[in-house]
């Protein structure tokens, strides 16, 4: 028998503002109801697949080095080079460009609190 995730964790100083923003970056994690969660509430979610979730957890002290785990994106309708345009549109920062072709290597963006995470190239048929 083996484990299957159930939530990713981060840790946020504005736990509303992390998920609305993280809600229009991903497609298959949306909003709850805004009764299921309040804007001063200290922890914030998404809802995604197969009951999972992504939380952001009120914490006091800002981020202040690289993150240990990261969240890495394939955009689903889009090239990565116009996913990487979108989303710093949104406000995430360029951290680490690494692309070096259409489908080889990544872009390490930060979201509006500097958590970083990769925009891979969209996945090829049969992946």
């Amino acid at each position: 028998m083996a484990s299957r995730t159930s939530n990713f964790c981060i840790d946020a100083h504005d736990p509303a503002a992390q998920a609305r923003w993280w809600g229009q970056v991903l497609t298959d994690f949306t909003l709850p109801s805004a009764e299921d969660q309040a804007e001063w509430d200290d922890e914030c979610w998404l809802e995604g697949p197969d009951d999972r979730e992504m939380i952001f957890l009120k914490v006091p002290e800002p981020k202040t080095v690289k993150n240990r785990m990261h969240v890495c994106i394939r955009p689903t309708d889009r090239s990565r080079e116009e996913e990487v345009d979108r989303l710093l549109g949104l406000g995430a920062t360029m951290v680490d460009d690494r692309r070096a072709a259409p489908d080889r290597g990544w872009a390490v963006l930060g979201d509006p609190e500097g958590n970083e995470f990769c925009v891979l190239a969209p996945a090829r048929a049969g992946e």
